[in-house]
């Protein structure tokens, strides 16, 4: 066989990074939601070519968090309730399964890593709604990543980690944020208690409380 090329360090793409810090700043409110968003005044403030921002916003419509306006660039759509209804039904299906699986796990200490990462992320203070939303998806990767799926760990992610599921924590307040971050240790006895039925009831119940304060934000 012949000797292989060394392999490189594999370097974020520019047009992640030009997205990453768009979707940030529409998460702290440093993008006003009400302006349009134009690729040649983005790629001067983020002192890029024009190319990465194209491609960053080209995902950012593909994703439903923009639209392209009549009159050039692109404008923020809000989300709507039907969308919002639809990021939680898709989590009930992943995550619901894996509290399932993860209900029949015979591995004590997978179970108290995880029921430390629970205890860590719930006593955090987060400051702004995107810090909520980390934390918050760190716990509930957390579940799935115990129950030992690594599709439906993918498929998570894949929720999760659209614009559209981030912005849907814009609009919650501090005591729905608190909310959106409580009650994980009950829910983890909880589905610890039961079976497989047990367990992805409790976890359908207590998505459905969080798109329940989603939906009362909007």
């Amino acid at each position: 066989m012949q000797s292989l090329q060394k392999v490189s360090a594999i370097r974020p793409r520019l047009a992640d990074l030009v997205y990453d810090q768009i979707v940030g700043g529409l998460q702290s409110g440093a993008i006003d939601p009400n302006v349009r968003l134009h690729q040649v005044k983005l790629a001067e403030m983020l002192d890029v070519s024009r190319t990465p921002v194209r491609e960053a916003l080209l995902r950012l419509e593909q994703e439903g968090v923009l639209r392209s306006s009549v009159n050039g660039g692109f404008e923020i759509r809000r989300v709507s309730k039907s969308e919002v209804r639809d990021i939680y039904q898709a989590r009930q299906a992943v995550e619901g399964f894996c509290a399932g699986l993860l209900a029949s796990l015979d591995d004590k200490e997978m179970v108290e890593t995880l029921r430390e990462t629970i205890a860590q992320e719930e006593g955090k203070k987060p400051d702004t709604n995107s810090a909520y939303f980390d934390a918050n998806r760190t716990i509930h990767r957390a579940f799935v990543a115990t129950s030992g799926n690594a599709f439906l760990l993918e498929s998570f992610d894949a929720i999760w980690n659209r614009s559209i599921a981030i912005r849907s924590f814009e609009k919650l307040d501090a005591p729905g944020l608190e909310a959106s971050l409580s009650g994980h240790l009950d829910l983890l006895n909880d589905i610890r208690s039961g079976g497989f039925e047990h367990a992805q009831r409790a976890m359908h119940d207590h998505i459905i409380d969080g798109c329940a304060l989603q939906l009362a934000a909007l």
